[in-house]
C-alpha cells in the first residue's frame, strides 16, 4: 500500500470526524479503505474502496459535499475522489469486480466551485443523517459508468443537481398505490386486553410515523389474530391526513416474489429505489424471509437507509423475532431496535364485542344468545369466530330460517366440540353468581338472606343437573354443607318453577347460560 495514499486518507478522515456525528463515523468512515493515490497529469486520484451499492449510494446522496471539500482540503483544487464499489458476482447487471466508477466532471459542483465559494479549507458542518430528512433528488439520468468527486465546472452555466447513478428515471415522481384494505381502520379494530398495547403503540405512531421510539414496530401473534388489519389500520390513518407522506404496504411474500422478478429482469436498482421512497413501510408476515438469503440482504439494505432516513417501518410476524429461524441475525438485530408487541387470542368478552360489530356492519340484528353460543364456542381466532358468523347468515339466508339459536347449534355443530363440556361446581356458581349479582363466597356462607338462599339453592339445583359430582361433593363445595341440603335445594327449586313464572324465568335463562359454556 502507498505511504502517501495512508496518509493522505488518514487526514481526511480527521477532517470529516470533525463534521458528523460519531456514531456517523463510525458507521460510513472508519470502515473504508483507501486504495491508492495516483497522479495523472495535473491531477491528484485517491481511489477508496467500498463495500456494496447501497454503500456508495449513501455516500453520494448524504456526504457529497463534505467529501468533496474535504479533498480540496487536503488535496488542494486538483485533488479527487474516486470509489472502487464492490459488486456482488452473482448480480446480473455487474459482471465485473471491484469496478472503479466514473462521472462526467460537470456533474461534481453541485454547489460554487471551491474557488468561488465558501472558504474551501474549512468543510462545513454536515449534518448527521440519522436525524436529517432524506434529501431532495430529482430525476435521474441512466446510470453512468463511474464518478469522481471534486472536479471544478468547465461551462459557466449552472451546473445540474447530484444525482443517484443507481436510480431509474422518473422513478420519484412515480405514484404509489398503498394497496391498502380501506376497511382495516382503527374505528374497526375492537380493542381488548389481548391486544390493547399493540394497538396503542399502532396509534401512536399513526400519529407521529417516523417520530417515536416505536420504529421499527412488529406486531406478532398467532393466525387470525387481527395483525395485518392493525398494521393496515396504521397505513389508512396516515393516508387520510393532510399529508404528503407515501404509505406501502406489500406481504413478504410479494416483495420476495418482486424482488426475484427484478433480478430477472436486472432491474435490481429500480426495485431498492422504489421501497427507498417509501415515508412508511408495512411489511406483512416477515417469516416468510426465513431460508432466503438474497431477499433478506436486500430488505436489510432498504430498511437501513429507511432507518437512518427517518422512516416508519411496520412489521407483522406469527412469532417472536428470536423465534424466527433461518432469519441473518443482523436482520434480527433490527427487528428489535424499535417495539415489538405481540396480540392474543380474544378474551370473552371482546368476541363477543367483535360479533356484535360483525352483525352490526353486515345490518343483522342478532339475539345476544347467538352471538354468546358462537363466542363461548369459537375461541381460537378472530378469523373463524367472523366465519362461523358469515355460515350462519349464509344458511339463514339460503334457507329462509329464523336466526335463533337453534338454527346456531344445527350449522354451527362441527365447528363446537362434538361432546358437551362437563363444568366445574365452581364454574356454575360463577355462573349464578354473576348473574344473580351476588358474591360467590356469600353462598358458600352461612348467611340465610333471602337473596343468597336462593342464589345458593339455584346453583346447587345445576350442579347436580350439569356435574357428575356426588350430592356430598357438591354440598362441600358450598360451605361444607350435607348431601340432604343439595336435596332439599333441588325439591326447592322445582317446585317454586311449577309456581312462580318469574322464578322459571330466572332458572331458564341461567341454564341457557350454562349451556353456552357446556357446549
Amino acid at each position: 500500500m502507498d505511504q502517501s495514499a495512508d496518509r493522505v486518507w488518514s487526514d481526511c478522515l480527521d477532517v470529516i470526524r470533525d463534521n458528523v456525528s460519531q456514531q456517523s463515523f463510525k458507521t460510513w468512515f472508519e470502515p473504508l479503505e483507501v486504495q491508492s493515490l495516483d497522479q495523472e497529469d495535473d491531477l491528484k486520484k485517491l481511489t477508496i474502496q467500498l463495500p456494496s451499492r447501497f454503500y456508495y449510494e449513501w455516500l453520494e446522496e448524504h456526504y457529497f459535499s463534505l467529501l468533496r471539500k474535504t479533498i480540496t482540503k487536503v488535496l488542494g483544487a486538483d485533488g479527487r475522489l474516486f470509489y472502487d464499489v464492490v459488486i456482488e458476482q452473482d448480480d446480473p447487471g455487474d459482471p465485473d469486480q471491484g469496478a472503479s466508477m466514473q462521472l462526467p466532471a460537470r456533474q461534481m459542483d453541485e454547489e460554487a466551485s471551491p474557488e468561488s465559494g465558501p472558504d474551501a479549507s474549512s468543510p462545513p458542518e454536515h449534518p448527521d443523517p440519522s436525524s436529517s430528512s432524506e434529501p431532495e433528488r430529482s430525476a435521474p439520468s441512466p446510470a453512468p459508468q463511474g464518478r469522481s468527486a471534486g472536479d471544478s465546472a468547465e461551462e459557466e452555466a449552472p451546473d445540474p443537481p447530484v444525482q443517484n447513478p443507481f436510480a431509474i428515471p422518473g422513478i420519484q415522481d412515480k405514484d404509489v398505490d398503498s394497496q391498502l384494505n380501506e376497511s382495516y381502520t382503527f374505528e374497526r379494530f375492537i380493542e381488548g386486553d389481548c391486544n390493547q398495547l399493540a394497538r396503542s403503540a399502532a396509534w401512536a405512531i399513526a400519529q407521529d410515523p417516523g417520530g417515536t421510539s416505536f420504529n421499527p414496530y412488529l406486531v406478532y401473534g398467532g393466525v387470525g389474530l387481527g395483525k395485518t388489519h392493525l398494521i393496515q389500520a396504521v397505513g389508512n390513518y396516515v393516508t387520510d391526513q393532510p399529508t404528503d407522506k407515501t404509505v406501502l404496504y406489500v406481504s413478504s411474500e410479494r416483495f420476495t416474489t418482486e424482488f426475484v422478478q427484478s433480478i430477472q429482469r436486472n432491474r435490481i436498482s429500480e426495485f431498492s429505489m422504489f421501497y427507498r421512497q417509501v415515508d412508511v413501510l408495512i411489511v406483512d408476515d416477515v417469516q416468510f424471509f426465513s431460508g432466503k438469503e438474497k431477499t433478506q440482504e436486500e430488505f436489510f439494505h432498504i430498511f437501513n437507509a429507511l432507518h437512518q432516513a427517518g422512516k416508519q417501518i411496520v412489521l407483522s410476524a406469527d412469532r417472536p423475532p428470536r423465534e424466527i429461524d433461518g432469519i441473518e441475525e443482523r436482520l434480527l438485530s433490527r427487528f428489535q431496535w424499535g417495539l415489538s408487541a405481540d396480540v392474543q387470542p380474544p378474551g370473552l368478552e371482546t368476541r363477543i364485542a367483535i360479533l356484535q360489530r360483525k352483525a352490526e356492519d353486515d345490518g343483522i340484528d342478532l339475539d345476544q344468545d347467538v352471538i354468546e353460543f358462537i363466542a363461548h364456542n369459537i375461541q381460537s381466532n378472530i378469523r373463524e369466530l367472523e366465519g362461523a358468523l358469515i355460515r350462519l347468515l349464509a344458511h339463514a339466508t339460503l334457507h329462509q330460517r329464523d336466526l335463533d339459536l337453534d338454527l346456531a347449534k344445527d350449522v354451527l355443530h362441527d365447528l363446537v366440540q362434538d361432546e358437551q363440556v362437563s363444568l366445574t361446581i365452581d364454574e356454575i356458581q360463577q355462573i349464578v353468581c354473576e348473574y344473580m349479582n351476588i358474591d360467590e363466597d356469600r353462598i358458600r356462607g352461612k348467611t340465610r338472606k333471602r337473596e343468597v338462599v336462593r342464589a345458593r339453592q339455584i346453583a346447587m339445583y345445576f350442579c347436580k343437573q350439569f356435574t357428575q359430582n356426588s350430592l356430598k361433593t357438591i354440598g362441600l363445595h358450598f360451605g361444607g354443607r350435607d348431601h340432604s341440603t343439595v336435596i332439599h335445594a333441588n325439591n326447592t327449586v322445582e317446585d317454586q318453577m311449577e309456581t312462580d313464572d318469574q322464578f322459571r324465568n330466572t332458572v331458564e335463562d341461567i341454564e341457557r347460560k350454562i349451556e353456552l359454556r357446556s357446549r
